[in-house]
Order: C-alpha cells, then structure tokens, then sequence
C-alpha cells in the first residue's frame, strides 16, 4: 500500500529541513494538495551523488515523505538532514526509519509548510515537486541559499526561469542540479 500524503507543493515531495534549532514540531494549517509518491531510492542516491553531499552539509528535504532522502543522507553521505513534511503521519514514519537506520541523531523531520520553512541553514535542498512549485520556490532559494547551495530535484526542472547546470539520466528519470550562484 502507497502512503498518501497531500503537500502544499508538489507531486512527490522529498523531504524538508525545517532550521529551526530546537526539535519542535511546527504546526501547519495548510492542507497538503498532493499525493505522496516515494522517490526510487537508486534515484535519491544518484541524486545526492549529483549535490555532492559530504559530511559537512545540511540537506533540507521539501515535502519529505517517508524521510528517505534525509535519511540516505546521513547513512550514506554522513552528512545532516532536515525533512519538512505537511502529513505528521509521514513525519512519524520518517522519525521510525531514522530510528531503524540508526541516524535519528543526525535528522530531523519536521510537521510544517515547505513554502514556510526557514532554508538559511541548507547547504543542498532536495525536492520532487511540480515545475510551477519549483518555480514558485525560486525567490526564497535566490534569498535564503548562501552561493554554493546545491539544489537537486528529482523528474522536474524550474522551466526556462532557472535552467538546470546539470541533467543526468538515471535508468530513464531525469534529475536536475543547480548551484546557487
């Protein structure tokens, strides 16, 4: 069985990091206007390759479902990772899976709003949403990011707004990578 996860901003949310520094759950009145659609975790990991996680980055998730890209973050990469996620049964989900791959110190899942969310501490975001949220994401990514800040988006692109400095196929889905400038 699908979780279903309805988000604020697009199709499959990966997952968002939430800066707050205390591990308080932020509420939403903002109800989620998606289907959650877990990204293949070949996928996640080609696309954390791509952003070229290491250690010493904080990876924000937008609309993190079950938590796996911060999760593989950590495991894999050693890096920290944030997951920012509207369906608190999700964010349950995601803490259980930390908890199971023994990373739980190293992420945190947050309930709150992606369009909401504090990016100032992400050195790479990650998101799997629709092109017009990524669109609309835009401003906070020019305005939050500090240059160098990796975003990486699993099958959609920002359109001619923001053109990708890298599109890689992996197994016939495509990821995007930009590097704020």
């Amino acid at each position: 069985m699908v979780p279903i996860i309805r988000v604020s901003c697009g199709v499959a949310l990966l997952g968002l990091f939430v800066t707050a520094t205390s591990g308080a759950q932020v509420s939403t009145a903002r109800r989620p206007d998606v289907r959650f659609l877990a990204t293949p975790q070949n996928v996640v990991e080609a696309m954390l390759q791509l952003a070229e996680v290491t250690p010493a980055d904080v990876v924000y998730d937008l609309g993190s479902g079950d938590g796996r890209i911060p999760i593989t973050a950590a495991r894999m990469f050693g890096a920290r990772g944030v997951g920012i996620e509207l369906d608190p049964g999700l964010v349950a989900q995601a803490e259980s899976g930390a908890r199971r791959a023994g990373v739980d110190g190293a992420v945190r899942f947050v309930v709150g709003d992606l369009f909401q969310a504090d990016l100032r501490d992400a050195t790479v975001v990650a998101i799997f949403l629709l092109p017009g949220m990524n669109i609309d994401l835009i401003p906070k990514f020019r305005s939050q990011l500090r240059p160098g800040s990796r975003i990486v988006s699993h099958h959609f692109a920002m359109g001619d707004v923001w053109p990708p400095d890298e599109v890689r196929d992996v197994n016939g889905l495509e990821i995007y990578l930009w590097r704020v400038p």
